[in-house]
């Protein structure tokens, strides 16, 4: 091991299972000295303990490695910037910040409570800026820092039946552009991580949601809870380790402001939100031409996600239905 990351100090939280761990691990193998973040929760939020971060900690110093274990939560302020408080205090600096704890919530849109919807939010993305605040102060300080996000397809692309986990990685995918901008005059990078694997996480989706995805031709590839069989080659978390780390090191430098699909042996980077195709007029649009313009043009050979059962009578269907051939 060339140890890259010698003398650097790194958080992750949710470090103490799954993509976080397998973080934790490689960044530790790399010679940076850890704090493993985890509040310790159920999936669903509940139940926290010390013991996951306590773990990986042990295991990481039985290589040989530094590590300290932090079991605050990220959903509020005073627990991101006492996580950084724990780096400073056990290291003396801060150098790489990997924010990939989060809870699920799954619910229909029209079963979701508001507070299912606010844990969500919370943890996922006022978790991201209740540790990234803090953070960039130090590495806009110091000149140098390495902050890496974990978004997701489900707010990239959308998944039925996560629309609070889907509005919160949507929204950390802006959150890390945004950042980009604001911190990279000061040799700070900021970027994110769309991970493909099977975590406890993907493990808990109900099956009623994946029959749902299934139908809508959105399935991931996981299985429907609870998994019985052993974790598909390639699917393990450990896999979306080595992309993370290496956008931790130096010579990612000049990677910034950008998102990538990690998936096994598979890197993407993801296609930047710009116009696509656009139409023009002089003065107001109107409707009528709307109507004629939008789908042959704006629309044309793009897919609806998840289109209405052929036998459901809509106004609009029958309008293109009878609507006379050229």
């Amino acid at each position: 091991m060339s140890k890259r990351l010698e003398g650097r100090t790194a958080i992750v939280t949710g470090g103490g299972r799954g993509i976080g761990r397998g973080v934790a691990m490689l960044l530790a193998e790399e010679g940076a000295s850890v704090v493993v973040n985890d509040y310790g929760v159920a999936v669903d939020g509940s139940a926290p303990s010390s013991e996951p971060a306590n773990q990986v900690v042990e295991e990481i110093r039985a290589k040989g490695g530094k590590a300290v274990a932090n079991a605050d939560t990220v959903a509020t302020m005073a627990g991101g910037e006492n996580l950084i408080k724990t780096a400073l205090d056990s290291f003396g600096r801060l150098d790489i910040l990997v924010n990939v704890a989060g809870i699920l919530r799954d619910r229909m849109i029209f079963n979701m409570s508001e507070q299912e919807w606010d844990d969500v939010i919370a943890v996922h993305l006022k978790g991201h800026f209740a540790t990234t605040k803090p953070a960039s102060i130090i590495m806009r300080q110091q000149r140098h820092g390495r902050i890496i996000n974990f978004s997701s397809i489900s707010g990239l692309g959308g998944l039925p039946g996560q629309a609070n986990y889907g509005a919160a990685k949507a929204g950390i995918a802006g959150f890390t552009r945004v950042v980009a901008r604001d911190l990279g005059r000061y040799g700070v990078t900021c970027n994110a991580i769309s991970p493909g694997a099977a975590t406890r996480m993907t493990a808990t989706i109900p099956s009623n949601t994946g029959a749902l995805r299934a139908r809508a031709d959105t399935a991931p590839v996981v299985q429907d809870a609870p998994r019985q069989s052993t974790v598909p080659p390639m699917r393990e978390p450990e896999y979306v380790a080595p992309m993370t780390v290496f956008l931790a090191c130096d010579e990612a430098w000049n990677v910034n402001g950008k998102i990538f699909y990690v998936n096994g042996g598979r890197i993407a980077l993801a296609h930047e939100e710009s116009a696509m195709r656009q139409i023009n007029t002089y003065g107001m649009w109107t409707i009528d031409e709307l109507r004629d313009l939008v789908p042959s043009q704006l629309m044309y050979g793009l897919v609806n996600p998840a289109p209405p059962p052929p036998d459901l009578d809509l106004p609009g269907r029958r309008v293109a239905m009878d609507a006379p051939s050229n």
